[in-house]
């Protein structure tokens, strides 16, 4: 399947998609959306849809910036992002907490209570959603100024202000003069193979040129004549997260007249993982199924959002490279910080998920009691097993020469 999940990828780049799964069990977990979307269609369903995710691991929850600059907490990766039943995404997320714990090498009974916790999150703010209003819900956010408001004692406010000052500073002006330099006058990307580069096709620029007025034309009126007021200046390939490694996906600098840099992502828009076992899009063009999944679900919505057909016949979506996005830095968290992350983490996917279906019958069905989050983390556990076996599967098809892995740390 994983093999399969490679059609029409960039060639050269599937070893780095192989060589980053087999950093750990959940970096494999982070690229094989495909595989669990396949086992889950397996599993019963209360037949009730909502707009899923589809890859709703911990790390695709993050900060941001909205169009007003405040910053929030919300879910923010969106490739996979179809119709599809609520439990989907919210079994894959409590997975996500028991791969990620055994990796952080914590106890068998911490992962499966961390599990649980994102579960009975979900369930306990999905009840309180399901008795707002459409409106209410609609307006609803959760800011990280709320999230400081909500810690729980001292040093986890610390914690939790020092995250969003760093997430404050992520944005273009501070990374810019990183990854662009003057050339003949012109400003232009610094290459860093494999990972940032011109592709051998001399005419990336010209392509990119062409489908600006596509991708434009996807935007609200106010925003085209905001666009308008940028002029294109350079485009190179930029290799991206675990699971999207092979697909198209490059970034392009823009200048206004008075040199002030925006930089926007183009990424490839292929079908989502979850379309095989659903129904089909609605949307002809991938990248307006990422977007409008996205500003369906979301709190809030980078203002530069935008889809486009390329003339090589692939869809693309468009967002800004950088406004304030951090994703969670897992790795030095202790139990009892997962265990707070996990209950973040459910609470947003209650909100996502009753802001496109019906919350109050999702939550009639969860009930009062814990039974839900008890078969959840029964499930994440068992799941857990099944990818360190299917991770295993992968390294072995590695050692014996069947794939190719490019195990980055080693250029």
């Amino acid at each position: 399947m994983l093999e399969e999940s490679n059609h029409d990828r960039l060639p050269e780049l599937i070893p780095i998609r192989y060589g980053r799964m087999l950093r750990s069990p959940f970096a494999f977990m982070r690229g094989s959306a495909a595989l669990m979307a396949s086992d889950l269609a397996s599993t019963p369903t209360t037949g009730v849809e909502v707009q899923a995710c589809g890859d709703c691991h911990l790390l695709n929850f993050g900060l941001f910036a909205t169009p007003e600059r405040n910053l929030v907490f919300d879910i923010n990766d969106f490739d996979e992002t179809h119709p599809a039943p609520w439990e989907w995404d919210l079994k894959r997320l409590a997975t996500s907490f028991v791969i990620a714990g055994r990796d952080r090498g914590f106890s068998q009974e911490d992962c499966e209570a961390v599990a649980r916790e994102s579960v009975r999150s979900y369930r306990l703010h999905l009840r309180e959603y399901s008795r707002m209003s459409p409106l209410e819900i609609w307006y609803n956010r959760i800011d990280m100024e709320k999230l400081i408001a909500l810690a729980p004692d001292a040093k986890a406010r610390r914690y939790r202000k020092a995250l969003a000052e760093k997430a404050r500073h992520c944005i273009i002006d501070n990374i810019f003069p990183k990854i662009v330099t003057s050339v003949g006058g012109r400003h232009r990307f610094v290459e860093q193979p494999p990972l940032l580069y011109r592709p051998a096709i001399s005419e990336l620029s010209t392509l990119v040129q062409q489908g600006l007025d596509d991708y434009q034309r996807s935007l609200s009126d106010e925003l085209q004549i905001l666009f308008d007021r940028y002029r294109f200046e350079d485009a190179v390939v930029k290799v991206v997260g675990i699971g999207s490694v092979g697909t198209r996906c490059f970034i392009a600098l823009f200048f206004s007249e008075e040199n002030h840099p925006l930089i926007l992502q183009f990424k490839e828009a292929r079908p989502s993982v979850l379309e095989p076992y659903t129904k089909t899009s609605r949307y002809a063009n991938h990248g307006q199924r990422v977007v409008m999944g996205q500003r369906l679900t979301q709190s809030s919505s980078d203002i530069f959002l935008g889809w486009l057909h390329s003339r090589t016949g692939h869809d693309f979506y468009v967002r800004q490279l950088r406004d304030m996005k951090m994703s969670m830095p897992i790795e030095g968290l202790s139990v009892v910080q997962l265990h707070r992350y996990a209950a973040i983490c459910g609470w947003t996917l209650a909100r996502s998920h009753t802001k496109s279906g019906d919350g109050a019958t999702i939550s009639g069905y969860l009930g009062k009691g814990d039974a839900m989050d008890r078969a959840v983390g029964r499930f994440a556990m068992a799941y857990a097993d099944q990818t360190e076996q299917d991770y295993a599967a992968l390294a072995e098809a590695v050692q014996q020469g069947r794939l190719e892995a490019l195990i980055e740390e080693d250029l």
